[in-house]
């Protein structure tokens, strides 16, 4: 008896130790690459972010094969990229060393980044629905990254503190409903959106709709001064600082506020409280599409068929956070068409981050910022895949766009909040 005991404790043990054994060898390192051969690097971050949520280790490997994900093996983590189709690679241990000794080496622009949670996530958008889509939420659910909805009610009760990152969605924060009168004055969703606001305005105690978005603006800047993230596009952008410079100051024609606005309103813009554009003019006719000069849209001649921006190159050991946030398998992004669709740089503050431009036409596209211990991202156009999206057109089917470069964009800001910061190199 004792001898049968002692046989099956040895094969036991055999059989664990050539398990580890072939394990260390063969399945040690579990790399998702974001160069140009993943089949869908869209659904890798969803991937990553759903590693995060498992607690699961993962590493962001800067610079190295378009910004690739490394983690330790895991069936699990397989099956999840089998059933999403991402490209994933199965690595030995010895490899796994290599990569890191590269990506290490003081002499590559490479880096690793360690992410440690998944972060929480909110959108700010109306629960009514608008004849438009964002470009954010679609790729939230394309990846399968979770996301709540969250409004001015919620941001008024104090829920934003909940959140790490937050994303405005296509938004006025002026109170001039998105300078749509001039066209859809009679339509029955912008009759619907203004009657929606005034009453909101008048439950949380404003009489005017453009004070409330004012409040809003402002404890947003506060979420960011507190270490909050901040992504904005299209008209999310430049309204919200325009906002901010105009605090005390009405800048809303007698249609959007029933009282004109004051003649004066330009003189009195305070550049001091906005997060990234100074010395802006506004544009004042309520008919014009367009909030200020901080958009090139009505200027800009560019041609569809030329119309591309250019992602800096940053140093990923001594600038890790706009290296992360321009991570692609392309430096050169197909440009695409907003209410908002690029920035005037003449504008921008001397301590902004430009991290996508095109030159030519001396316009920056993708910008980036410190406020307090926060952050935010500044990107211009509405679609990064649908080059003049209209309103009333249909959402955009990333399923045709697996790989797009304009998406990506989006999708590191959602995952920049769970890197885990490195001291401030001098």
């Amino acid at each position: 008896m004792h001898t049968q005991q002692t046989k099956i404790y040895k094969t036991l043990i055999i059989s664990i130790f050539f398990a580890i054994f072939t394990q260390s060898i063969y399945a040690i390192g579990f790399l998702i690459p974001m160069d140009n051969s993943q089949r869908n690097h869209l659904k890798a971050y969803g991937i990553t972010y759903w590693v995060l949520q498992n607690n699961f280790e993962a590493q962001w490997l800067l610079n190295y094969r378009g910004g690739s994900f490394l983690f330790e093996y895991n069936e699990r983590i397989k099956q999840e990229c089998d059933i999403r189709g991402v490209s994933y690679e199965i690595i030995p241990d010895a490899r796994v060393n290599a990569i890191i000794s590269q990506v290490s080496h003081e002499d590559e622009n490479m880096d690793i980044v360690k992410l440690e949670k998944a972060p929480r996530i909110a959108v700010y958008s109306p629960k009514d629905k608008l004849p438009w889509d964002d470009a954010v939420t679609l790729a939230l659910t394309y990846a399968e990254i979770a996301y709540d909805v969250i409004y001015d009610e919620e941001i008024i009760r104090g829920e934003l503190s909940k959140y790490d990152w937050l994303h405005l969605h296509h938004e006025d924060f002026t109170g001039q409903y998105g300078k749509f009168y001039a066209s859809y004055r009679n339509a029955p969703w912008y009759i619907e959106q203004v009657a929606n606001a005034e009453a909101q305005a008048k439950a949380f105690g404003f009489q005017k709709v453009s004070q409330l978005k004012l409040h809003v603006a402002k404890t947003i800047k506060t979420y960011i001064e507190n270490g909050g993230f901040l992504f904005a596009m299209c008209s999310g952008t430049d309204s919200f600082d325009v906002a901010l410079a105009a605090e005390g100051t009405d800048i809303c024609d007698v249609m959007f506020d029933g009282d004109p606005a004051d003649p004066q309103a330009q003189n009195k813009l305070d550049f001091s409280k906005t997060l990234a554009f100074q010395n802006f003019t506004l544009v004042t006719n309520p008919f014009e599409y367009e909030f200020s000069d901080i958009d090139v849209t009505d200027t800009r001649k560019v041609k569809d068929n030329e119309d591309f921006f250019t992602l800096f190159e940053f140093s990923a050991k001594w600038d890790p956070v706009p290296t992360m946030l321009c991570q692609n398998h392309t430096v050169v992004v197909r440009g695409f068409m907003g209410q908002t669709t690029a920035f005037r740089k003449s504008l921008i503050k001397p301590t902004v981050i430009i991290m996508g431009e095109n030159s030519a036409h001396d316009e920056a596209r993708y910008i980036h910022g410190t406020h307090g211990k926060g952050t935010w991202t500044f990107y211009g156009g509405h679609d990064p895949e649908d080059y003049r999206h209209y309103v009333g057109d249909p959402p955009t089917n990333l399923d045709n766009h697996k790989n797009s470069p304009g998406y990506r964009l989006i999708l590191n800001n959602v995952l920049f909040p769970a890197a885990k910061k490195k001291p401030q190199k001098t």
